[in-house]
């Protein structure tokens, strides 16, 4: 027999179980928005191989003369130390000698850009520039720190890669991409003979599991 307060009983835990499915599924869009966000922009993303990145005194006659077009021209957010990946469109500031054994210190830095780690190389020298973008906490963070890494799965062999440092423009192809475990440290050093470029990130997207490593060489200047 039912009773009014065995349906009264009934109802509230219903209730309680709608709320914990709204709230689980509001988690997962706020946690996985910058993932689909990166991936619907590189979608729309034109994919001109043409693509110049100008900056400096370039970069300032092109807005005098109103011959900027996002479509064709990049100009990097940060000319001091900065990354920019035509193909995906990705194009951020780097955070200079970030400490990438302290947590406190890198969440801070990932939340300004990417962040380069401590005693690698800087571009232009030999040795190997290391970039990371990912969170060790939770997933939330990871989403939220990890976003300007998320499409760099999309990077093929010979695709560029472009760092400005000081000024100057480097540009890097890629040669490898693979994926390997989380505590995976011999990518951070390279080969100090050699001019490369490694950028880490977490993988699967805003997961903690593994990271996706894309390394690159220096071909300019």
């Amino acid at each position: 027999m039912i009773t009014p307060a065995s349906n009264m009983f009934a109802r509230v835990l219903h209730m309680i179980g709608t709320a914990l499915v709204t709230v689980s599924v509001l988690f997962l869009f706020v946690t996985f928005f910058p993932v689909l966000k990166e991936e619907a922009k590189y979608q729309l993303w034109p994919k001109h191989k043409d693509v110049r990145i100008v900056f400096g005194t370039e970069s300032q006659s092109l807005k005098e003369e109103g011959k900027m077009t996002a479509s064709d021209v990049i100009i990097p957010v940060d000319e001091d130390f900065g990354i920019v990946i035509p193909k995906i469109g990705a194009n951020a500031r780097v955070i200079a000698g970030v400490d990438w054994q302290d947590s406190r210190a890198y969440q801070q830095a990932l939340a300004l850009g990417v962040a380069q780690a401590k005693g690698t190389a800087n571009p232009g020298e030999p040795g190997n520039v290391f970039l990371f973008s990912h969170s060790g906490v939770d997933f939330l963070e990871t989403a939220r720190y990890n976003a300007l890494f998320y499409l760099i799965d999309k990077l093929i062999d010979e695709d560029e890669i472009v760092l400005i440092y000081r000024g100057e423009k480097f540009t890097y192809q890629v040669t490898e991409k693979k994926i390997v475990a989380a505590e995976s440290l011999e990518y951070l050093r390279g080969d100090e003979r050699e001019k490369t470029l490694t950028l880490m990130t977490c993988f699967p997207a805003g997961t903690t599991w593994k990271r996706l490593v894309v390394i690159a060489k220096q071909v300019s200047p």
